[in-house]
């Protein structure tokens, strides 16, 4: 099994929605993230990872939301236990509006309230971390 470092955000727009994007090969909702590169640091990581799964690239830090860990996701919301991810997650705001994903792999990105990204999110460990942390936004 790899063990592998994401970083990723709770990005709100003005309306307090909370960016979600799919992966769209296997219809996998989450948190836009990614992997670590060599030599970048974890925040760094976040904002390239939004970035690219998103379009936002204009993002005001908020909080260090921590670290949750998890397997690599799975279509329907099981594990690939290949990959055991640690995810550091912080909190951001963008007056951005339009998403437009740059990524291929995650083509889909869209605004959620707040109510409903939790039946959203397809992995049940985003759903703890998100019901963890969700009286913070």
């Amino acid at each position: 099994m790899q063990k592998t470092e994401s970083a990723g955000g709770i990005v709100l727009n003005a309306r307090g929605e909370v960016v979600l994007v799919q992966n769209g090969s296997e219809a996998f909702w989450g948190f836009p993230k990614g992997h670590v590169d060599a030599g970048e640091d974890a925040l760094s990581a976040a904002r390239r990872e939004i970035a690219e799964e998103t379009g936002l690239d204009n993002l005001t830090l908020v909080d260090d939301l921590g670290m949750y860990e998890r397997y690599k996701g799975a279509p329907g919301g099981g594990d690939d236990t290949s990959e055991f991810k640690s995810i550091r997650m912080f909190l951001f705001t963008s007056a951005q509006e339009d998403l437009m994903p740059r990524d291929p792999g995650n083509p889909i990105a869209r605004w959620v309230e707040r109510g409903s990204v939790e039946e959203l999110l397809t992995n049940q460990k985003d759903k703890e971390f998100f019901r963890t942390i969700a009286l913070r936004l």
